[in-house]
């Protein structure tokens, strides 16, 4: 069937590579000597998010330089030294903060819970109700159970970008979340729990397979189902504004309905069951970490090929990728774990607070800066195994990688002060040439010595063994690194070719530009929980992170 309608449609229509002006203007007299130029074909453009929680020790993972071309010599000292191999192609923004930060004198958010104001803000930009002014309070609905007034970014992109109105949200290692460390939402205090089981996610990527067909990647998305119609959409509003007569309008809309009368199932050649084995996204080895998850040890456990558990994920997310089956690829790492497998008996949270357990106060636990610079360490080398794969892969002029925005986000900056701003951020690729490369920007100041934080003021030989998060002493001065993330998450949303209304907000079937995102862009504003009026204080993206600044 996929064949036969395949066969059908380029029979009868051309594709949109060719430019849906340039297949209709010659069939329209009125424009007379004004033609519609073919456009190139374009590779698809991807967010692929990769989430971690407890963020990290700052003071070892940033670069000393925080504006300027990085070299892989900026990264050796540093945590990110496995992804020295793709410093051309990272971008390193400074100066960030998210939104809505705990603090016990509720200087800076709201008062619910260290976790989950920090978790469910990320995304969305948006305060949590029920709203608790006590930073103290263990009331269940307020502290565990409250939930943002909004959508997270996967959905208000994916409501555009992807086929079915969802992202591809994966949950590594297949853990529940509950609303503590929640970070996808698709509608106000509504959780989106995407997909754990690696079978299910296999199962349904093969589903696009084109196995010894050669397919035109410019049709990708109507894979899943988006029609022809839709794919030229643009082209052919460009047309209808233009003053054609009766006659040529009656032609416009009969090619329309042409078009409505095909919807060809289409992928790119790369999309088959070789490049899925390539990429050791099998079923063998989805079958091995679908019974390990079960158990609970899926980032460490080896499977058939050597990789861990949590590589399948990524080979699964690049495959996903390969087959354009969703341009929003989330993958979500687990809140809280115990990284046996690094010889640790801590689980991350209690270790990120130094002591060992939930509590902000206490005694350090021994070497528990070296334990967590293991775990900085996995993750990075879990980031670098996905960038290796996305630009392992061609695509157009470029690799799969170029093409996308792959960015690792973490919960927090350092995890016992819990500090949202100096935000740990690393994107690769450029979104088919939309971002700058090949360098770190300090989007605040420009500054090239923008502090790395305070991670090791605790826990170490020359600080004493007592760690107090309450103090924040670890973090970052408040005073810097606050440039708001709304403003990124505009700069990812228009580098999709994500559209907004007039009032720059993110709007399905706007025409402007993205200026605007959440419901406020400073920390300050989420105190008592959406009582101050909604404000954007600084809107737009960040222009020094465009290629073309």
């Amino acid at each position: 069937m996929i064949g036969a309608r395949t066969t059908r449609m380029n029979r009868r229509i051309l594709l949109r590579g060719l430019g849906g002006a340039c297949v209709t203007a010659p069939f329209l007299g009125s424009l007379g000597w004004r033609s519609a130029r073919a456009s190139e074909p374009r590779a698809p453009q991807r967010l692929i998010a990769m989430f971690t929680y407890c963020g990290c020790i700052t003071t070892r993972f940033f670069p000393e330089k925080s504006h300027g071309v990085l070299t892989a010599a900026d990264l050796t000292p540093t945590t990110l030294r496995p992804l020295a191999p793709y410093v051309d192609k990272l971008l390193i923004p400074r100066g960030i903060r998210t939104m809505n930060e705990w603090t016990s004198n509720m200087l800076r958010g709201q008062g619910n819970d260290t976790h989950l104001n920090a978790a469910a803000s990320y995304f969305t930009c948006q305060p949590v109700t029920p709203n608790s002014d006590d930073p103290f309070n263990f009331d269940t609905a307020v502290k565990f159970n409250a939930k943002p007034v909004g959508p997270s970014l996967d959905h208000v992109m994916a409501q555009q970008l992807s086929p079915d109105g969802e992202p591809l949200f994966m949950r590594i290692g297949n853990r529940t979340d509950s609303a503590l460390t929640a970070i996808s939402y698709s509608a106000k205090t509504t959780q989106y729990p995407g997909v754990g089981d690696p079978l299910e996610i296999y199962s349904a990527l093969t589903g696009l397979f084109t196995d010894g067909e050669q397919m035109s990647s410019d049709t990708y998305q109507a894979a899943r189902g988006k029609s022809v119609l839709d794919l030229v959409k643009d082209d052919l509003d460009t047309l209808q504004r233009f003053d054609l007569s009766q006659a040529d309008r009656n032609k416009l809309e009969a090619w329309k309905a042409l078009l409505h009368e095909t919807t060809p199932v289409v992928r790119p050649a790369a999309c088959n069951s070789t490049a899925a084995t390539a990429l050791g996204a099998t079923q063998e080895n989805a079958q091995v970490v679908a019974g390990v998850t079960m158990g609970g040890d899926v980032l460490g456990t080896p499977v058939a090929n050597g990789m861990d558990g949590a590589d399948l994920y990524s080979n699964l997310a690049v495959l996903a990728a390969v087959c354009n089956a969703n341009p929003v690829i989330f993958l979500r790492y687990p809140g809280t774990y115990v990284f046996e497998s690094l010889g640790i008996t801590y689980d991350n949270w209690g270790l990120a607070q130094r002591i060992g357990s939930a509590s902000m106060l206490g005694t350090c636990v021994e070497d528990a800066v070296g334990m967590l610079l293991k775990i900085d360490d996995y993750y990075t080398r879990k980031f670098a195994y996905l960038v290796g794969l996305l630009d392992s892969i061609q695509e157009g002029d470029g690799t799969v990688l170029d093409n996308s925005a792959t960015v690792w986000f973490q919960e927090v900056s350092d995890g016992c002060a819990r500090n949202l701003n100096n935000l740990p951020i690393i994107q690769a690729g450029g979104a088919g040439g939309y971002f700058r490369t090949g360098c770190t920007i300090n989007v605040e100041d420009g500054s090239a010595d923008l502090t790395r934080g305070n991670s090791e003021v605790f826990c170490t030989t020359e600080s004493g063994n007592m760690a107090n998060g309450i103090s924040q002493e670890s973090g970052t001065d408040p005073t810097l690194a606050n440039a708001p993330i709304n403003k990124y998450y505009c700069s990812l949303m228009n580098a999709l070719g994500v559209k907004a209304g007039e009032d720059g907000f993110p709007l399905k079937g706007g025409s402007a530009e993205v200026t605007h995102f959440g419901m406020y862009d400073k920390t300050e504003d989420f105190i008592h929980g959406g009582t101050n009026p909604p404000r954007i204080t600084n809107p737009g993206e960040f222009t020094a992170l465009k290629a073309s600044s």
